[in-house]
């Protein structure tokens, strides 16, 4: 064992004595650079490839160079294996596989009882410490990051209790099943591909169809077709899958594209200003290549901080930007030592630590954040904070969205989710219309809170307990363990009556939570882990972030 190994091994015993979060920062940001070495060696795994798991041709456009651009199906980011992380690709895993067979009692406690007595919103709990963008940024990311697909056939039919309010009209309740992988390893466990590029890419802009993708285009400056709004053009949602994201759009990612795609035009106008011979193609692919980086700076120093406002983590997220020596370092004296931890992983050396790169169940399970959407808005003036207009969540998905958009501004829009709380990440918070999510005529109404519960049992991620193992965390001995409030340990005590058989996302919504933290310690793993791998694993943001590609 190395000297580096000993001390990662040391700092995951004091955080298991101590807690990081309880440590004077300089110690508790050793912990976590200790932490993530531990992770990155014991809690990456590859999932493999088989024979039919493969991307669809990449888009050829113009004279769209790889090497210098991101490509439509997230192919040759990695030049070597230019199949890594696309469209096609299978989630990986953060525990080991063997303990990721599905769940043998998948409905058992009933997915809808938890929605019902565990997650059901009665009133809103929400975070003071945050704004409503919060919550409508991680939905425009993950949107980006992660997508199963699901199919029609045989969709799992959930248990309704006596007295259930489940409207008779739309019973049985059901749930699709995710998509099987195409070409599954019958020996292992079973594994679930991916229908967006693993990539931070930017594609819930940009698209991933060819379709999508040549319809956005101007074809002149590198720009992208915009409505009023700054959206693009509602013609090109017949291109899009009608089962997919587009179900789930509504006002608050609708301002985050218009910002986004807006801000792409504007790169474009800069670019050709600076080198006015820059192709069509070139200006598009640079622009793209700078609008991703900057929502990768702003998920690393804005959000992420937010969300977890420990001065620690605070500042290990900072560390992972800028590295310890710190912004100032770099402006000063450029990039002089190819460190990620003293100079940050922006320009640093690739490294996949040994495992071939993809986002993972694991990760996709934490993400699980829908508390954080309120059932009720207000629309109020940036001028003087007057109320213009009051609106319940199904008034401003994807039927209105335009609608919303051309009655209220822009300015007024940010004002309003920028002077807004989100809901706190915890049991009791989940959205009512979101318990009910009424998706016609395009699908079937859907409880979120039911089918975030069966996904992560379906895909195969470990209960709350086995998952904590699988970390080298200590498990919950019993329900008062798990949570500090009474009420709720009696509660999961009525409904799983073992501690070993709390589903994941009710054990991190449960635990208490680190100072300043939105989310649980439990989660957090899976956040130092892949927040770092994300980055760390991309040309784009490590050896080709540079000025000759950006």
């Amino acid at each position: 064992m190395t000297l580096g190994q000993r001390l990662a091994r040391l700092a995951e015993g004091a955080d298991r004595l101590l807690g990081w979060y309880r440590l004077p920062k300089p110690l508790g940001l050793a912990v976590l650079i200790g932490l993530r070495q531990r992770l990155r060696a014991y809690n990456l795994f590859d999932t493999g490839r088989g024979a039919a798991d493969r991307p669809p041709p990449p888009l050829a456009v113009g004279d769209a160079d790889f090497k210098a651009a991101r490509t439509l199906d997230g192919t040759r980011n990695d030049l070597r294996d230019p199949l890594m992380g696309s469209i096609g690709s299978r989630f990986g895993r953060n525990v080991a596989p063997e303990l990721t067979h599905p769940d043998d009692r998948l409905l058992e406690p009933s997915p809808r009882l938890i929605s019902e007595q565990l997650l059901r919103r009665t009133t809103f709990q929400p975070v003071t410490s945050l704004n409503l963008l919060a919550a409508a940024w991680i939905q425009f990311e993950v949107h980006d990051w992660l997508s199963h697909a699901t199919v029609t056939e045989r969709p799992f039919e959930i248990p309704l209790a006596p007295g259930d309010r489940w409207p008779a009209e739309d019973r049985p309740m059901t749930i699709r099943r995710t998509a099987p992988d195409p070409s599954p390893d019958a020996s292992g466990p079973p594994t679930f591909v991916t229908t967006d590029t693993h990539w931070w890419d930017a594609s819930q802009i940009y698209g991933n169809t060819p379709e999508f993708a040549a319809g956005l285009r101007e074809g002149a400056g590198g720009r992208l077709k915009l409505d009023a709004n700054g959206l693009h053009p509602v013609a090109l949602e017949e291109s899009l899958d009608p089962l997919g994201n587009k179900n789930n759009f509504w006002v608050g990612l609708a301002i985050l594209h218009s910002l986004f795609l807006r801000e792409h035009n504007a790169i474009c106008r800069e670019l050709a200003a600076a080198y006015p011979a820059m192709t069509d193609q070139q200006l598009f692919d640079t622009a793209r290549l700078i609008n991703v980086a900057l929502m990768a700076k702003i998920h690393t120093l804005e959000w992420t901080p937010a969300i977890i406002a420990h001065p620690t983590s605070q500042s290990a997220l900072y560390a992972n930007w800028f590295g310890l020596l710190g912004e100032q370092f770099g402006k000063t004296y450029g990039r002089v030592t190819a460190s990620e931890i003293l100079q940050g992983i922006p320009g640093s050396p690739t490294d996949f630590h040994g495992v071939p790169y993809s986002l993972t169940e694991e990760f996709v399970a934490v993400y699980r954040l829908h508390p954080l959407i309120p059932d009720e808005y207000e629309f109020r003036s940036w001028r003087d904070n007057a109320v213009l207009q009051t609106f319940r969540l199904p008034d401003l998905t994807y039927q209105h969205v335009r609608r919303r958009l051309d009655e209220t501004s822009m300015a007024d829009l940010f004002y309003s989710f920028g002077t807004a709380y989100p809901g706190a990440i915890t049991l009791h918070n989940f959205p009512e219309y979101l318990r009910y999510f009424d998706r016609r005529p395009r699908d079937t109404p859907i409880d979120l809170a039911a089918a975030d519960i069966l996904r992560t049992r379906e895909r195969g991620v470990p209960r709350y307990n086995a998952f904590r193992r699988a970390l080298r965390l200590k498990p919950a001995a019993s329900f008062e363990e798990l949570t500090d409030n009474p009420q709720w340990a009696q509660q999961l005590r009525q409904i799983y009556h073992d501690v070993e058989r709390v589903d994941l996302m009710i054990g991190l919504y449960a635990e208490p939570k680190p100072p300043g933290f939105g989310f649980s310690d439990t989660a957090f793993r899976i956040f130092i882990l892949m927040a770092s791998r994300r980055l760390e694993s991309d040309r784009f943001f490590t050896r080709d972030f540079r000025p000759e590609i950006y």
